[in-house]
Order: C-alpha cells, then structure tokens, then sequence
C-alpha cells in the first residue's frame, strides 16, 4: 500500500481539526478589542518560547562557573578550626548519623577527620573566611554572597551535575540555560542566547553535550559550544568553494522546503530546524568578532593573568565569557574540570586554584568596571561538597577527601545578591547544615527569580504532565536577595 505524507488527501475530519482553532480565534477577536486580541503582547523567542520575564528582573544575564569535580568547601571557604584541633580522631557517630557513603569509602575501617592544610582568614570590611589558596577572591570579598549551606540529593559525580544542571537526576531534562533561553528569547539575533565553554585539555569527570541540552524543550534552546582554535563552532564554516551568496540561496529555497512540510506536518521541530540554519548562518559572521580578542589591551589581560592569552584556558573563557555577555548572550555557562581530590588533595587544590582564582575575581572586577555587574549574576561552584574526614590513608603531608551531599558551598555576585554577605552555616564538623538550609531546587528557584521568572510559571507541557526545572518544590531563597 502507498503512503505518501506530502500528498495524501485530507479528510473532512482533517479539515475541521485544522480549522476549528482558527475559526474559534476569529470568533474571540471579534468579541474583544481587535488590535488587542489579534497583536503579539509579546516578542517571543526564535520559536516557541514565551519571550519576556514574569516580573522586572534583577538580573539580565548569567555566567555560572561550575567546577566540575566539586571544590572542597572545606579547604576554601567553610573554616572549622575543630577538625585541625581533631585532626586524625574519629568521626563521631552522632554527627554522621548513618548518613549513606560513597563506595569509595563505605568500607573504609575508620573515618579520621582531617583538617585543613591551609591558613583561614576573613576578608574584606565584611570579614568572610577564606583560606589562602583565594589570594585574588579575597580581593573581591565585598561584592560576593557566599552560601555555606547548600546540599543536594546526589551522592555521585553525574547524577549530581544533572541535578543541579537540569533540576533531576535523571538525563533527559532541560538545563538551566535552556529554560532561559525559552523563558526569555535572545538579546542578539547573530548569537546564541545560550553559550556553553570547557576548559580545554583538562581531564576529570567527564562533560556530556546533555547538560546543556534542551531536553523536551524545542531544540533551538540548547547550549551551543564555543572551542577555542580556528573553528569556534563546528561545521560552522562553510566547505571550500561555496561562497556565502551560494549558502544564503541554498537556505532559502531549503526554508521554502521546510515551510511546506511544516504546512503538511505541523512538526515544531521543523521550525526549529530553520532557527537553527538562520543562526548558523548569522554566526558565520558574528562568532569570529567575539572570539576575536586581539584587540583587548595589555592591561586586560594582566587583570585575568598569564594563562588567558591561552586560548581554551579557563582564564581565557572567563575574558570570553564577559566578551559574550557584552553582547548579549543570556547565558554563559562555563565549565572547568579537575577538581575531584580523593586523593593527593593538597597539591591538587593548590593547582586547581592557581588556574581559576585569579581569573574568577577579574571576571566579577571586569564587570564591574564596564557597569556590566549590576545586572548580571556571577555564579561559582561544584555539584556537591567534600567529606571533613580523610579518605584513605591521613598523614601529616596529605590526605583526601570523599564526595559529601549534605553541604557545600557557592558564591554568587552582581544583580540582585547582597554583597559582603554570608549566608547559612554547617556544624562545628562542617558535616551537617544547622542554619538556613538551601537545596538545589532553592538554589535554582532563587537564580530563575533574579531573571525575572518565577519558577511554579516557567513550565511546559510534555507527554501530558508539565514540567519546570525546580521539579514539584523550591522556594526562592530572599534572605541573599539585595
């Protein structure tokens, strides 16, 4: 039997599913104002989203540094004079309180705390504590908020990142760059609103292109991936011998070939398809300006440091990522691996922080200085946090430290945030949160609420149940909020 979607006669019942919204529409328009019943209230985003915030944002932008691996709060901002002056006792039992393990440590025989190997102090007017290994944060200590008190559901490196990412452990949700991207459209027709970069050459706990996928969400919201090298954007560049005039007409006469299917089939994504070719079109031109830093002055580069005139190096992408939000990217999300320390962790902290402390606090300093930090939100952090007790063997020189659900710790500054402050507080132990708890899905309620989304309304309808990222709970978190 012949079956032939492009041609096959439409049925009266066919005609009337196709009509009879329409036909409502026009009934409705006529009842109302015209004008105001048949204009957009609205300009949505390339295709499908909703185009403008709930209510007036703080915030216009993010760039949100995770750290892949997850920082040890303990050795960085979480200071608890107790576990040096226990270094090597045992975990007492009634502050575990049988809290599940890792099987990297649940056979362990014994759980020696572990102090810090590094000197704390507090900085700024604000007197946050801060270890040494934060030389150039502390600098900045005035304009950050940090929340000590951050736990998650997650016990292992992936479904931890999806979680926080995405707002479930399982795969298959939209991440957070790709809700914006729908909540919000795009501030730039040549670019993404959703820009995704990686430290180049690091190794650690594997990026999958799914965390920052569009999940059910159409597919023009999600993350687009800039490289560093002479192709920033993958099969971006047209082949050798097709002119640009030759690329436009051939997407034009594409286009009218997917607005006749589109016409037949009704499938969103072929729309989607044709956002995508425009924008890859536009980006031909747009992506090599931004990537283009050449022309930043000397001084620039000596406040990110040495290493970003390296480009993919996570200094580098921080002084990208403000190029990016200077025009109008939305979103910037950047990821920096390396930081799992099971073991070794002294001197694997010492490096992790000699490459990101400096251009972390230049990226909130360079904001600032071009008026870009009042309305943009600087996100830093890891997925979970760190075990106060060693794993494997605690000597006098090094020790480990295991992954630990129940707290962490994430800075956030610019709009919205209250400066020089800190937020939450865990146990003597630094084990268990005692004040202000902050679960992921707060987190994310919090961060959605400075766009200006309230994250019950941001929502969208799939296989018949509508989904937000913050899953069915989360509050927003006002206590931070300036």
């Amino acid at each position: 039997m012949h079956c032939d979607n492009q041609h096959k006669k439409f049925t009266r019942r066919d005609f009337f599913t196709k009509t009879s919204l329409g036909l409502g529409a026009l009934s409705l328009a006529g009842m109302l104002n015209p004008l105001e019943a048949m204009a957009k209230p609205f300009m949505p985003g390339p295709l499908g989203g909703l185009g403008k915030p709930h209510f007036t944002p703080k915030a216009k932008r993010v760039i949100y540094l995770h750290m892949s691996g997850a920082p040890s709060q303990l050795d960085l901002f979480d200071y608890k004079p107790l576990l040096n002056k226990m270094n090597g006792e045992e975990l007492p039992e009634s502050i575990r309180k049988g809290q599940r393990l890792t099987g990297m440590t649940a056979g362990q025989a014994s759980f020696p705390l572990a102090g810090s190997h590094f000197n704390f102090k507090q900085q700024g007017q604000s007197g946050i504590w801060m270890s040494d290994l934060l030389p150039y944060t502390a600098q900045i200590a005035d304009e950050i908020c940090v929340v000590k008190s951050m736990y998650t559901e997650a016990i292992n490196h992936d479904p931890a990142i999806t979680f926080l990412q995405t707002g479930s452990q399982l795969p298959g949700r939209p991440s957070i760059g790709a809700w914006l991207s729908y909540g919000l459209g795009s501030d730039n027709e040549n670019l993404p609103s959703f820009v995704v970069l990686v430290t180049k050459g690091k190794q650690g706990q594997p990026l999958y292109s799914r965390l920052w996928g569009n999940g059910f969400l159409p597919s023009e919201h999600q993350g687009v991936q800039f490289r560093s090298g002479k192709n920033p954007v993958l099969y971006l560049s047209n082949p050798p011998g097709v002119t640009p005039e030759a690329r436009r007409k051939q997407l034009d006469y594409l286009n009218l070939l997917q607005e006749e299917q589109y016409e037949e089939t009704e499938d969103p994504e072929i729309k989607a398809r044709i956002a995508q070719y425009e924008m890859a079109y536009r980006m031909q031109t747009s992506v090599p300006e931004v990537m283009d830093v050449t022309k930043e002055p000397d001084h620039i580069y000596d406040l990110y440091g040495k290493y970003s005139r390296k480009p993919g190096t996570f200094a580098a992408n921080c002084l990208l990522a403000r190029r990016l939000v200077e025009r109008g990217v939305k979103y910037v999300q950047l990821y920096d691996q390396g930081w799992d320390a099971h073991g070794n962790l002294p001197n694997t902290m010492r490096a992790k922080c000699r490459e990101t402390d400096q251009a972390s606090a230049a990226l909130i300093m360079d904001l600032k200085q071009r008026g870009l930090l009042e309305d943009t939100l600087v996100v830093w952090g890891g997925e979970f946090g760190r075990t106060n007790y060693s794993q494997g063997q605690l000597t006098a020189t090094n020790y480990g430290r295991d992954h630990h659900p129940s707290c962490f710790t994430v800075y956030m500054a610019g709009a919205g945030v209250k400066k020089g402050f800190t937020y939450g507080e865990t146990d003597e132990f630094g084990y268990n949160v005692i004040q202000n708890p902050v679960h992921v899905h707060d987190f994310q309620a919090t961060l959605l609420h400075l766009l200006g989304m309230d994250h019950e309304r941001l929502t969208y309808k799939f296989q018949g149940r509508r989904f937000r990222l913050t899953d069915v709970h989360g509050k927003v978190v006002k206590d931070i909020l300036s």
